[in-house]
């Protein structure tokens, strides 16, 4: 979590949102997924890593489909630690595990102690659970903190006060919320609901706040940027992947729109 938390405050000194790209792991090769990460890196705070699932319920197509082809191409849990192995060699900064609860609990190597335990191996800091509710994961919480690792939970602009505080209160290292009801995915425009969103969140804890879902470019990060403590950025970057277009020069882009005026 030191990490996590150095990370964030490292950008608050610098009047700045953390910039926290999102890359599905393994996507479009495994070698290609170590280059672009690595491009990312040069101007990301943290970077976030997607498990590939086969039913990911959170995700908008562009994800899901980098998914799918990850998944075709045989990549299990093992190889996306791996992955993060080979770049926590390469960085100190965080890296953060996206995934669903599903591979955790189906984790051929001891199930949710097991997967704790080898992500904290791999060199993972943190893991944002999108589709398990903290209610019930007093189990996985606890194997988490025993590894080391940081559990991430979703807040949502229809999530009410006392929602927003149990929540918030599971967390470490930051809360993620989520900036519109429905999936992720670039859009363009930020939500109008970030504002009151992130100032509700802050009246419950004293954490980081991420905001994701819908970010694409400069126009759209610098709203959110305005407000909270991270923007996350991810169907865009995968986009722009797919595409064969300039991830770099995006990445600079809206790690530039993180900057906060005045600075």
């Amino acid at each position: 979590m030191t990490r996590i938390s150095d990370a964030f405050a490292k950008a608050e000194q610098e009047n700045r949102a953390a910039f926290i790209p999102y890359l599905t792991a393994g996507f479009p090769n495994r070698e290609a997924f170590l280059e672009h990460a690595g491009t990312l890196l040069e101007r990301a705070d943290l970077l976030e890593v997607g498990l590939p699932y086969s039913d990911p319920l959170g995700d908008g197509p562009t994800i899901q489909r980098s998914s799918e082809a990850v998944l075709r191409d045989g990549v299990t849990t093992g190889d996306v630690f791996e992955m993060v192995r080979m770049l926590r060699d390469r960085t100190d900064k965080p890296l953060i595990v996206m995934t669903y609860y599903n591979p955790i609990y189906c984790y051929p190597n001891g199930g949710e102690a097991g997967f704790f335990r080898d992500a904290a191996a791999a060199g993972a800091d943190g893991v944002i659970l999108p589709d398990l509710p903290p209610d019930e994961a007093d189990s996985a919480r606890a194997a988490a903190k025993q590894a080391g690792i940081s559990t991430i939970f979703l807040v949502a602009p229809t999530s009410t006060e006392e929602r927003l505080a149990f929540v918030t209160s599971a967390c470490e290292g930051f809360v993620y919320a989520v900036s519109v009801t429905g999936v992720t995915g670039a859009r363009e425009a930020t939500s109008s609901e970030v504002p009151d969103l992130v100032r509700r969140i802050r009246q419950v804890t004293d954490l980081p706040i991420a905001v994701g879902f819908g970010v694409s470019n400069a126009a759209t990060a610098a709203p959110v940027a305005a407000e909270a403590d991270g923007v996350v950025v991810g169907s865009a970057l995968i986009r722009t992947i797919d595409e064969g277009q300039d991830l770099q020069a995006l990445t600079h882009e809206i790690a530039d729109a993180c900057q906060r005026p005045g600075a």
